[in-house]
């Protein structure tokens, strides 16, 4: 906004001219009409971005990337897809949805609740078993490999629940190499994919299934191996605008994550950045 000068207020010319007067009230006339439009852009509300908890990390930093360049704030809430696409189907103040898998960005897309045109499939992982960091557990993957004599007498394999995308993951990749049904009643199975590295982390379970990126940034656990990508679904994080949302950022944001600089995070955290 530009600079106003007022008049003095002294002087013959308010009282006997009234030019001063107009002057003035023009003036803060003017002032008060561009005030709230000021105010408004200060105090617009941030883009909401809904996304999976194995994002954490990555997505935080990208939001510190795009808020740097545009100025404009961007807050995030994590948890498992399954729980962030439910708690959007009941209303909640979403802008945009990232999820771990395709299944929950379908139930949102058959309910209309994310705008067809904006689906893009950003990121890909790789699945990992995990040990805590100190321990000498030694796993070759395989065919019919001895998963659950790996886990002890009493020992659970941690890992995130069966609505959640790297728990789906899990039990696929355990059923195509035929070890699901040595350990599926030794699980301890958690709310989300960074819950199930926190039992691994704090020793309460000597092994665990999750993303190889989640495994990197906690230096509490050490993975033990890579799940073959041939034994799982194609681990893929779909994101889309929310139907429901008013916040013209979020596309920008969303074209954003596509963009070089968002993919160079990406790839620092050891997401596999898709092609568009």
């Amino acid at each position: 906004m530009g600079v106003t000068h007022l008049p003095p207020t002294g002087g013959g010319s308010w009282s006997h001219t009234g030019i001063g007067r107009r002057t003035v009230l023009g003036a803060l006339a003017a002032m008060a009409a561009v005030a709230p439009t000021c105010v408004a852009s200060q105090t617009a509300p941030p883009l909401t971005v809904f996304a999976a908890a194995s994002l954490k990390d990555a997505m935080d930093e990208a939001g510190k990337v795009y808020t740097a360049k545009t100025g404009r704030p961007v807050r995030f809430s994590y948890a498992a897809s399954s729980a962030i696409a439910r708690q959007i189907e009941q209303g909640a103040p979403a802008d945009l949805f990232i999820s771990a898998d395709a299944d929950w960005m379908d139930f949102l897309a058959k309910r209309r609740l994310v705008v067809a045109g904006t689906r893009r499939d950003l990121l890909s992982n790789h699945l990992a078993l995990i040990a805590p960091a100190d321990s000498k557990l030694t796993v070759r993957i395989r065919k019919g490999m001895p998963l659950a004599a790996a886990l002890g007498a009493a020992g659970r394999l941690a890992v995130a629940g069966p609505d959640v995308p790297a728990g789906r993951y899990a039990e696929a990749s355990l059923t195509a190499l035929g070890v699901w049904d040595s350990v599926k009643d030794r699980l301890a199975q958690a709310e989300n994919v960074r819950a199930a590295m926190v039992f691994v982390a704090r020793g309460e379970t000597p092994l665990g299934i999750v993303y190889d990126t989640d495994a990197k940034v906690e230096p509490r656990v050490r993975i033990v191996a890579l799940f073959p990508d041939s034994t799982h679904p194609r681990i893929v994080y779909p994101a889309a605008v929310v139907t429901a949302s008013k916040n013209t950022d979020a596309r920008a944001f969303l074209a954003g994550l596509q963009s070089p600089a968002e993919a160079a995070v990406f790839r620092r955290f050891g997401f596999i950045v898709l092609a568009h």
